[in-house]
């Protein structure tokens, strides 16, 4: 249990994964983090912005391809676990409204992505891309509510290349520019973390997500 707590702790700090996993573990939080359902508590925008930071050092661990490469690489990992939780909701979405709550899912997050997506259409799934806890369920709602599949794939091609590019290009730029910028690196993370989940905390607090009990036309329309 011990190791089990240990192992938490290390994959929610940037700074751990990518000094010990590099682009690999990177690829694969990323991808964990943007569409399956057991990566709601993974960080992303924090470890995107520690990526960019780090990107010379990522880019010579991975044959030294330019850091442009990198990016491209890690907005494809998110276009990919977008589409497995559009594809997740597609084919077992009705079944997850009806599911007890665990330790990696919460009934709670899915309807707050539901009234997310609902209130911004097919925008959210650009929007709900910048939002933790709640872009890892907007594919899955995507997926349970039938949207068009060409048109959830623009969104979330878009969506995921603006969010890395922008995450890793402010870090990257930011440390050229501070370049002491690494030595606050654990408190840049926690306000950078207090800045992403404001929102969600925020909803969670002052607003509480309705929990009907949904029909077969309800998930289906």
């Amino acid at each position: 249990m011990d190791q089990f707590i240990e192992l938490f702790k290390h994959l929610i700090n940037p700074h751990w994964i990518i000094d010990h996993g590099g682009l690999y573990l990177l690829l694969l939080i990323i991808f964990a983090e943007t569409g399956l359902f057991v990566g709601f508590f993974l960080p992303g925008d924090s470890l995107l912005f520690v990526a960019g930071i780090y990107g010379g050092l990522l880019s010579e661990s991975f044959f030294n391809v330019p850091f442009f490469f990198i990016m491209v690489m890690i907005a494809i990992a998110g276009v990919l676990g977008n589409f497995v939780g559009f594809w997740f909701g597609r084919k077992s979405g009705p079944l997850l409204f009806n599911r007890k709550d665990t330790f990696f899912f919460k009934q709670k997050h899915l309807y707050q992505a539901k009234e997310f997506y609902e209130k911004y259409g097919g925008g959210a799934i650009f929007l709900a891309r910048f939002l933790p806890i709640i872009r890892t369920f907007a594919p899955i709602v995507a997926g349970i509510v039938q949207m068009e599949r060409k048109r959830f794939m623009f969104f979330n091609i878009v969506s995921s290349f603006c969010w890395v590019f922008s995450m890793m290009l402010a870090g990257h730029y930011l440390d050229k520019f501070f370049p002491s910028l690494k030595e606050h690196l654990e408190l840049i993370v926690i306000i950078l973390i207090i800045i992403t989940t404001l929102p969600v905390l925020i909803k969670l607090v002052f607003g509480k997500a309705k929990h009907p009990h949904p029909t077969h036309t309800d998930v289906n329309k």
